[in-house]
């Protein structure tokens, strides 16, 4: 263990992945679809992941991998179980961040803004194009509730396989969420830790663009 930590300490890698000049649009949309697609492009392992903070009643925060589904106009849309923990602090607490991370490209992608559901109409959609697999487990996990052993999982699995032989509807605890920015923050690697953060941030029905200190 000192070992590895003597090499993290002395990792000094520094970042050449390009900088962020000139004019980056009036809304964070079209170059969040840039930055999308070039790390889509490049083979990026998984581009569309990302972690999902959230926070509880007690104000303490909690973060987890997520997978971007879809884009809207304007929003960020993903999908979960409601009752998870993230559902739960959803619930209580609207307030959201997404971070993306690219390192292929040397860049991060910070989203803070407030969460609602989607329309049924779009949840039933989204889990319709999902492997059966997905769906029956979608009825079978109690997400993030105490799993006593496996086998009560896997017999689950089994009991919702045999009661929807063919089509398998979605629960009604399960859904999509959309995020609605209120603040991007696109970051740009470079080198000497001089890194470039542009700032998008929603006030008085607009955006206005800023640059950050790194």
């Amino acid at each position: 263990m000192e070992d590895f930590l003597e090499q993290i300490k002395n990792d000094h890698r520094d970042f050449d992945h390009g900088k962020l000049e000139g004019f980056f649009g009036e809304e964070p949309f079209t170059l969040f679809n840039k930055w999308y697609k070039e790390a889509f492009d490049s083979k990026q392992l998984e581009p569309n992941a990302f972690v999902l903070a959230t926070v509880d009643i007690q104000n303490r925060p909690s973060s987890r991998i997520l997978y971007l589904k879809e884009l809207f106009e304007d929003e960020f849309v993903f999908y979960t179980n409601y009752n998870s923990h993230k559902g739960q602090d959803l619930e209580l607490n609207k307030n959201a961040s997404m971070l993306f991370f690219w390192p292929g490209q040397g860049r991060q992608l910070r989203i803070e803004g407030v969460v609602q559901k989607v329309s049924d109409d779009i949840s039933d959609a989204y889990f319709d194009s999902r492997p059966r697999g997905s769906k029956v487990g979608a009825w079978a996990s109690n997400q993030s509730e105490i799993l006593e052993e496996r086998d009560v999982l896997e017999n689950r699995v089994e009991e919702f396989a045999s009661k929807f032989p063919n089509e398998v509807p979605r629960p009604p605890h399960w859904g999509g969420y959309k995020l609605k920015p209120r603040l991007v923050e696109f970051w740009q690697g470079r080198p000497s830790r001089l890194h470039d953060r542009i700032i998008f941030e929603f006030e008085n029905d607009g955006w206005k663009v800023y640059r950050k200190n790194p």
